[in-house]
């Protein structure tokens, strides 16, 4: 563990800092004394009342009738948050920026552009509530969307919160089957659709999705046909243009638990768990993560890289909670080359700059120097998640885009909608770290006994309960799915799955799924530190490392992608010797396998696990569903021949 920070803060930029402004209100108004982050966050986490109570008065919560208090049940799952109280999302991500501020900029990688102020974006958030209004809609009801990451999208989930609807969405590039598995369960009242999208330099016609949804889904009352591409038609369907109507701007005040959206995991198993989560717990979860940990506000610009069938869709639109600007992509990141986003950087002058993992590594592997090609003075801070960041990416970034630049490497989940591991403007980066726990968020690295252990790797826990917890999962009527899925094998504590360790500095290194650890001799590690190894090599694109150990001794079988022209024998020896040097002699595969692609969900994380157990001998069919696929024919590779 080095002691010398891969980044430092500028004093002056933390002292004027949301976070070092709530630091002082504490003091003034709560008399709650605190030297630094690091007690800041023991204090939100021995306290949860005082801090959440506090958050939610020094960010301005809107609330329409009062709470009675902050937390009522402290049971997980079943925690109560702010009873008695009402608010609405959408109020709060109308009503901060000012008329004339730009609230949505968007790209398609095509050249299709545009931009929404606020005024606009409120004028045509009315329109579509009250075409909502007249064919129905009310609260509780499901509105869902078939369509990529654009203002029209965000439009009509807007105009649903305000009413009180249920919200939920995927991205058009999912197949009729991985939609409906979602769709289906939730028995939506009004679909909106794009009629096809751009992805690669391609076009693709969405209406036979469409088509096929409408007949599987017979709880539909209305599909709204948005013209994304042309000016085509589809059989019932209400074009855009047309289903807009005259109306005011209006929210309705739902209780903090009502359901704001259905969140879904990703299904490699057996149908999406469909995760739920209110109103006001995504509002003060937002608030506290863009306010004071990316110390967002009106003048910035928030651009992630994501489709809305991803929770980070979600987390990006929150940026108009705090009257930033949301800047949308749709389409590849490597049309036509790998810099496409750094353009978009540099054109709209993007503060935070957010993406994956893999999409950093692959900016790395192709020696990008966007700092040098672009001009990226406008950024300070750059996301990344979905994967753990290894320290060659984090040296990237310092070196290619800027030492000034504040590395946000995060980590959370679909289940909460949040990073509870991540970043605070007052808090340095040390290289392969994430920097911090979030406030409010207690965090911990557990033995399977159940022991906190400090600078040891061990499974990622949650002891106390989070306002965007999920309020329920869709159709668990007793709990037990909530149960079996999170608080198993520590009753009343979050289980996550992933592999971390806690720094005696506070700060937290993820390893990976721990349902898929390497367990070579009785020796754990997660499968993070191998791919930091072998995807080093610029001879692997990608890879895929599986333990076929359970309580016996197996196989571990490394899968490798291979750049064009590369040989396996060209490349194994120094893999091996790599391994062996940077891992341990045990962790040197017993075989390398060369196949076409890695097999990855909609959402782009390896299939770690499915692979793990149809090597196993658990039939295919019941190992993973090959809908929740982006590319299902990856798995031939591993199938029995």
């Amino acid at each position: 563990m080095t002691d010398t920070p891969l980044w430092s803060p500028d004093p002056a930029r933390a002292d004027a800092s949301r976070m070092a402004a709530f630091r002082g209100w504490l003091a003034t108004e709560r008399g709650v004394e605190v030297a630094d982050y690091q007690e800041l966050w023991e204090w939100s986490t021995r306290e949860l009342e005082a801090f959440w109570g506090a958050l939610a008065e020094f960010l301005g919560v809107r609330f329409h009738a009062d709470y009675e208090r902050v937390l009522g049940s402290t049971a997980m799952p079943g925690a109560e948050w702010f009873p008695g109280s009402t608010l609405n999302y959408a109020e709060h991500a109308l009503s901060v920026g000012r008329d004339d501020d730009v609230a949505v900029i968007f790209e398609r990688e095509d050249g299709l552009s545009t931009t929404r102020t606020y005024a606009e974006l409120r004028a045509e958030v009315a329109s579509v509530r009250a075409a909502l209004v007249e064919v129905g809609v009310q609260r509780g009801d499901r509105v869902v969307a078939l369509a990529p990451n654009m203002p029209r999208t965000l439009v009509a989930f807007l105009a649903a919160a305000s009413l009180g609807a249920t919200w939920s969405s995927c991205s058009p590039d999912f197949g009729v089957r991985a939609v409906a598995d979602r769709f289906t369960q939730i028995e939506p009242v009004v679909l909106f659709a794009v009629d096809g999208y751009v992805y690669n330099g391609r076009e693709f016609d969405v209406r036979p999705t469409i088509a096929a949804l409408q007949s599987e889904i017979p709880s539909l009352r209305a599909t709204v046909l948005i013209d994304y591409l042309t000016d085509a038609t589809a059989p019932d369907t209400i074009p855009w243009s047309e289903f807009q109507r005259e109306g005011e701007l209006a929210f309705d005040p739902v209780p903090f638990d009502h359901p704001l959206w259905v969140l879904y995991s990703s299904g490699t198993t057996g149908l999406p768990k469909g995760i739920v989560q209110g109103h006001g717990g995504i509002v003060v979860e937002h608030l506290k993560m863009l306010a004071l940990h990316s110390d967002f506000g009106p003048g910035d610009r928030f651009f992630w890289f994501t489709t809305t069938g991803w929770m980070m869709w979600n987390y990006l639109v929150s940026a108009l909670l705090v009257g930033a600007t949301a800047v949308m992509y749709d389409g590849s990141p490597a049309h036509p080359d790998m810099g496409a986003l750094w353009r978009l950087a540099a054109q709209h002058k993007v503060t935070y700059f957010g993406t994956s993992a893999p999409y950093i590594q692959s900016c790395l592997k192709a020696h990008l120097t966007p700092a040098r090609d672009h001009d990226l003075s406008s950024l300070r801070a750059l996301g990344s998640t979905g994967a753990p960041l290894s320290e060659e990416g984090f040296q990237w970034i310092a070196d290619e885009i800027g030492s000034d630049v504040q590395i946000c490497s995060v980590s959370g989940g679909t289940d909460l909608c949040t990073a509870f591991v991540g970043s605070a403007p007052d808090v340095p980066v040390w290289r392969g770290e994430l920097s911090c726990r979030t406030l409010g968020a207690a965090v911990e690295s557990w033995s399977p006994e159940g022991k906190p252990l400090v600078d040891e790797v061990g499974e990622l826990v949650i002891t106390k309960p989070m306002p965007s917890m999920p309020l329920y999962l869709w159709a668990d009527e007793d709990g037990s799915k909530m149960r079996e899925s999170y608080f198993e094998p520590y009753p009343g504590v979050w289980r996550h799955g992933d592999w971390i360790r806690i720094t005696p500095r506070g700060s937290a290194v993820i390893y990976g799924r721990s349902d898929s650890t390497l367990n070579r001799g009785g020796v754990r590690m997660g499968t993070s530190e191998f791919y930091r190894v072998v995807e080093a090599f610029d001879e692997v694109a990608d890879s895929l490392v599986i333990d076929t150990s359970a309580d016996r001794e197996g196989e571990l079988v490394c899968f490798l992608v291979l750049a064009d022209g590369v040989a396996l024998e060209e490349v194994e020896p120094a893999l091996r010797k790599a391994l062996r040097s940077a891992l341990s002699p045990r962790h040197v595969p017993d075989r390398f396998v060369v196949i076409a692609e890695v097999p990855r969900t909609l959402n782009g994380k390896k299939c770690e696990v499915p692979v793990k157990k149809i090597l196993a001998g658990v039939p295919p069919e019941q190992a993973v569903s090959r809908d929740a696929l982006a590319n299902p024919a990856a798995l031939e590779a591993f199938l029995p021949s």
